[in-house]
């Protein structure tokens, strides 16, 4: 090689290494609408500040990751509003260019932000577990990443009925969204053969959360409360609002187990979670925030893998791009949990298998051994494409 070919080969070297073609900037964001609500029974269950930031940023870290060698830019902004300021959020997160949404919300304010979106923007739930959403009022522009009540409720009557438990005593809360979980048991029930042979109502009389005398006034109730109840092999409690439930073990009058929303619990992601390269996972976001991973930093963090898996395969990453990738029968996402999720596309629900904990070790993961679908056995929990009134999807 001459001295000149030689200098040239050294000049576009230099040239490729120090300037490297623009990437091309994908904008996503996690939105949380926090409301005000009083202090868990248990301290350990206080709310940490990052809630689902924290996940969303491992995600973000890993399409980064991969963004380097497909030429994608990722960036991550995270907000936390009030209700009452979660539209001009939305708006602000519009103007400035961000069209791919993680929403941690409940029900109704994701629902309105859905509306408020439009088809620009794709908002990917990662809070709300609302049945409605992902059936009558589910919206074009929403994908679910969080299960929904009813993939909750069947994967603990799928597991009672495995155990052959299946004379169930119902105990629910009064809060709307304990009545909404209690007919999502009652589905689950009906679906699969399980029998509610007594349901109880639990007064939210407002002493339960209260420091002082709070645990020792539930505890004493709870004996007489479940008193004279018909023969049954399990209590399920529903009690999203978090006042009775952790509780109900070992205050029963009669010593049976109790699931639901105490004892065996139906979860997204567990941080005692350890199979299908689970501790490693764990271990990484351990290392980037100093504590457990919770279910809505698990969430964030499958939003944000949706995101970053779409657009590495399709190669582009505006909203309308995501979601048709998302939704098509190439997609697929490895998530810790022992086979690839894929996404619903009557309804965008995210198929995901769901671990039972008891707080300390994985029990089990629905869907159960012999609950078989012709699609998927996945698709035996929640909504199925038969059964669906969402028709935003084509369905």
């Amino acid at each position: 090689m001459s001295n000149l070919s030689l200098a040239l080969a050294v000049f576009w070297v230099a040239m490729l290494v120090g300037s490297p073609l623009r990437a091309t900037e994908v904008k996503t964001a996690v939105l949380r609408i926090d409301r005000v609500v009083g202090p868990p029974i248990s301290r350990l269950d206080a709310p940490p500040a990052d809630l689902g930031f924290a996940g969303a940023m491992l995600g973000n870290e890993d399409n980064r990751t991969t963004g380097a060698f497909t030429g994608m830019d990722y960036t991550l902004k995270t907000q936390a509003v009030a209700p009452d300021k979660a539209a001009a959020t939305l708006d602000a997160l519009k103007a400035e260019g961000i069209g791919l949404v993680a929403v941690i919300a409940e029900g109704e304010i994701l629902k309105a932000l859905s509306d408020r979106a439009g088809p620009e923007v794709l908002l990917l739930n990662a809070g709300a577990r609302d049945e409605t959403l992902r059936d009558a009022d589910c919206r074009a522009n929403v994908l679910h990443v969080s299960p929904s009540r009813s993939m909750l409720s069947d994967s603990i009557v799928q597991f009672l009925m495995w155990k052959k438990w299946s004379r169930i005593l119902l105990i629910h809360g009064s809060h709307p969204e304990d009545r909404l979980l209690a007919d999502s048991y009652r589905r689950s029930a009906a679906k699969f053969g399980a029998k509610i042979v007594e349901e109880r109502e639990f007064v939210d009389t407002g002493g339960a959360r209260r420091a002082d005398t709070g645990h020792v006034m539930v505890q004493k109730q709870i004996p007489v409360f479940t008193q004279a109840a018909e023969d049954y092999d399990v209590i399920i409690a529903a009690d999203e609002a978090g006042v009775f439930a952790p509780y109900l073990p070992y205050h029963t009058w009669n010593p049976r187990p109790v699931a639901g929303s105490a004892g065996l619990r139906p979860v997204s992601w567990h941080a005692a979670h350890e199979s299908w390269g689970a501790t490693q996972f764990q271990g990484r976001f351990e290392k980037l925030t100093g504590r457990n991973m919770r279910e809505e930093d698990y969430q964030a963090w499958l939003a944000m893998r949706v995101i970053g898996e779409a657009v590495t395969r399709s190669g582009k990453a505006d909203p309308a791009t995501v979601r048709a990738y998302a939704l098509s029968a190439d997609f697929e996402l490895a998530a810790f949990k022992g086979q690839k999720l894929t996404f619903r596309p009557w309804n965008g629900q995210l198929r995901q298998p769901i671990l039972l904990t008891d707080g300390r070790v994985t029990v089990s993961v629905s869907p159960q051994d012999g609950y078989l679908h012709q699609h998927s056995p996945l698709d035996t929990l929640g909504i199925d494409a038969p059964e669906t009134a969402c028709h935003a999807f084509g369905g």
